[in-house]
């Protein structure tokens, strides 16, 4: 039992040195492109939730845990929303969420930052990496970064000839304390 203690008293004082941040779903942007056909079609997710802990002089115990609601899907097609939502798709009735949660944040010589963390579509959980921006605002941060995927890598929409395997995914996340 002591043993159990020492550890969870470890994991509260690594993450008591970064500040605690909430996303705010309202202020904040999950968005992606993909070529479709040759035309590109954006879309986007709400429903973002999680915890943030950051702190620009403590990259070592910032950290992101944060998801979206798969079922939020949105391009603004309702017809190609329901298509997308189901099993070849997102299957989102047995995946409601996508998961993302950092492994590592580190400052870049640009002066932006990198994250390094396993991202979880659907029952597939890939390392990636991108750089982002944080900005300070009274009450938070607002974190802004982009980052692209092949949507293959997460077995999300099969081999459809008609749409490209890259997309590119904006993020724009408002987060107060």
């Amino acid at each position: 039992m002591n043993k159990v203690l020492a550890i969870l008293l470890l994991l509260i004082s690594f993450f008591a040195q970064s500040q605690t941040y909430i996303p705010v779903d309202a202020q904040s942007s999950v968005t992606f492109k993909i070529k479709n056909l040759g035309i590109t079609v954006e879309g986007s997710f709400t429903g973002l939730a999680g915890v943030i802990w950051f702190d620009v002089n403590q990259l070592s115990s910032s950290k992101f845990e944060v998801t979206v609601d798969a079922a939020s899907l949105d391009t603004g097609i309702e017809l190609r929303n329901k298509h997308l939502r189901k099993e070849d798709y997102f299957d989102v009735k047995t995946y409601p969420r996508i998961k993302f949660v950092s492994t590592k944040i580190e400052s870049s010589s640009s002066g932006k930052f990198i994250v390094t963390g396993n991202l979880t579509i659907k029952k597939t959980t890939k390392e990636i990496k991108f750089d982002f921006t944080a900005l300070k605002k009274e009450k938070g941060y607002l974190f802004k970064g982009e980052l692209p995927l092949n949507r293959r890598d997460y077995n999300v929409g099969g081999s459809s000839f008609s749409m490209a395997d890259e997309l590119k995914v904006l993020l724009s996340v408002s987060c107060e304390n």
